[in-house]
């Protein structure tokens, strides 16, 4: 990693509790994350990463976000620890803040369940005021009530978010330099790196024919072919992903390609606004819904 002499004058032997990470696209919010995921497992047994990106995602497979704990004493990264995952339905917040907002609360939630001292939230960098963005990072501030917010930011761009901020006094906020490394990533290298996310995903998938009048169907059984779905436990939470093959309307039956061996331990399936093609794993936006 190429950290910048900021980052490491920060002091995070009195960080705990949940730290949000802000900023644009391409500041290095997730280099930094990393780091300060390592840093904190050497001072603290129990610590969680909430990579919080539906798009451009690291620890798991695009339209989810994944919560990964550490395994005591271990500050490798990936997390080796338990995770879970909430479904958000497609590749960006724009038109889906509610998932967004919900599974974000819920993965928090389980974290601190679950004994752990600090929750390093790595959002997305959806902060584009006309679309919403700053909307929904200001509802997570109040919903989730950080203890620490690092604010990431090339030139001040994001003033217009962290000043008020600064001035509420709601959160202590840290303010970083970006990183020298990063570096802007042009939409055909974000769409890459999805269908990589993907693949890894759906690597050694099976078959699975589903009647879906045996499971709860969220919003409303309305399959397409390649709509990505959430195959949910009865928490809610997403045990794996499917995409529809194939359609048998008047048996009530889809074929899924799903990396589950069976339908065991799903009591839901909740249907995302996606399509992904199951042999070259790119995606598009059902619903004439734009990508990023």
């Amino acid at each position: 990693m190429d950290i910048p002499p900021a980052w490491e004058r920060v002091d995070f032997s009195q960080l705990r509790g949940l730290l949000m990470i802000l900023g644009p696209p391409d500041v290095g919010k997730s280099t930094f994350a990393q780091y300060l995921y390592r840093r904190l497992c050497e001072l603290s047994s129990r610590v969680a990463y909430l990579d919080g990106d539906p798009g451009q995602s690291i620890l798991g497979p695009p339209t989810t976000l994944t919560l990964a704990l550490n395994a005591r004493g271990d500050s490798s990264f990936p997390p080796q620890g338990r995770i879970w995952r909430s479904f958000v339905g497609s590749v960006s917040p724009r038109g889906h803040m509610l998932p967004m907002l919900t599974g974000a609360f819920r993965l928090t939630t389980v974290a601190r369940e679950d004994g752990a001292q600090a929750v390093i939230y790595d959002t997305s960098g959806f902060v584009a005021p006309a679309g919403g963005g700053t909307h929904l990072k200001l509802a997570k501030i109040d919903l989730l009530r950080p203890a620490a917010l690092f604010a990431i930011q090339h030139q001040q761009e994001l003033e217009y978010l962290f000043a008020p901020l600064r001035r509420s006094r709601r959160v202590q906020m840290i303010d970083l330099s970006s990183s020298p490394a990063a570096r802007r990533r042009d939409p055909s290298i974000r769409r890459a790196h999805r269908a990589e996310q993907f693949a890894h995903h759906f690597k050694n998938s099976h078959l699975l024919m589903v009647n879906w009048l045996q499971f709860a169907v969220f919003p409303a059984p309305s399959f397409d072919v390649n709509r990505v779905v959430a195959l949910e436990d009865a928490e809610g939470f997403t045990i794996g992903l499917g995409i529809v093959e194939e359609i048998d309307a008047q048996a009530r039956q889809v074929v899924l390609h799903t990396p589950l061996s069976s339908m065991k331990g799903v009591e839901a399936i909740r249907l995302g606004d996606l399509a992904v093609d199951p042999q070259t794993f790119e995606d598009r936006y059902l619903n004439h819904r734009g990508a990023e």
